[in-house]
């Protein structure tokens, strides 16, 4: 692996709003195809989970403002970002994870294991407790 560095503005948005590697490749997903919209049962297929995950990757999605639910079909989800700014986020990072899939993958794995240790360290005791 080289010395390559995620751009902070990435590495911030990574660490702040995609808050797994299927979360990532749904919203990749719906991406690259903007004109279609996404039923949990296609989404649980194309990315190889079950369809409750599907559901609830389908409704983060939703809640973090990257998709919207069809106006055609309520069990269904288009990619939608609510703002420019996001959508220009997700487009750099779409362009980063083609070429450095690595690295984003272990920037979020880093954080899922930092709050991990976190939410363990709460168990802790200690011995001014």
């Amino acid at each position: 692996m080289d010395n390559f560095s995620i751009p902070e503005d990435l590495r911030r948005f990574v660490l702040t709003s995609i808050p797994s590697v299927p979360f990532l490749e749904a919203l990749l997903l719906m991406r690259a195809n903007p004109e279609q919209c996404w039923s949990r049962d296609t989404l649980a297929r194309r990315l190889y989970v079950r369809d409750k995950v599907a559901e609830g990757l389908l409704a983060e999605l939703c809640l973090a403002g990257m998709a919207a639910p069809s106006s055609a079909d309520g069990d269904a989800f288009c990619y939608r970002p609510r703002e420019e700014a996001l959508r220009e986020r997700i487009d750099g990072l779409a362009d980063l994870y083609s070429t450095h899939l690595v690295e984003v993958t272990h920037l979020i794995h880093s954080s899922l294991d930092r709050k991990a240790q976190q939410f363990a360290d709460a168990f802790k005791w200690r011995k001014d407790s």
